[in-house]
């Protein structure tokens, strides 16, 4: 069995490595939803090798959209 903390790995690249915390770690431990997860984790790999790019910005896009209409907001102007 592998000693090394799941932390310590990723599979797919290392676009989150370089960050003091993960966004796993962020999202867990602020007890954040799937949306808010999602929002997260593709800003802060948007513009790193391994990231998006503008596919990442959409997506975010669609999540904030998503958590607006989800969450009744979706007619109130601010």
């Amino acid at each position: 069995m592998d000693d090394m903390s799941a932390l310590e790995k990723q599979v797919g690249g290392d676009h989150y490595k370089g960050f003091v915390i993960q966004p796993v770690e962020f999202i867990a431990r602020n007890k954040l939803g799937f949306l808010e997860g999602g929002i997260i984790k593709r800003i802060c790999r948007y513009n790193k090798p391994g990231g998006k790019g503008w596919e990442d910005l959409e997506k975010i896009k669609h999540e904030v959209d998503l958590l607006i209409e989800l969450e009744g907001w979706s007619n109130e102007k601010t």
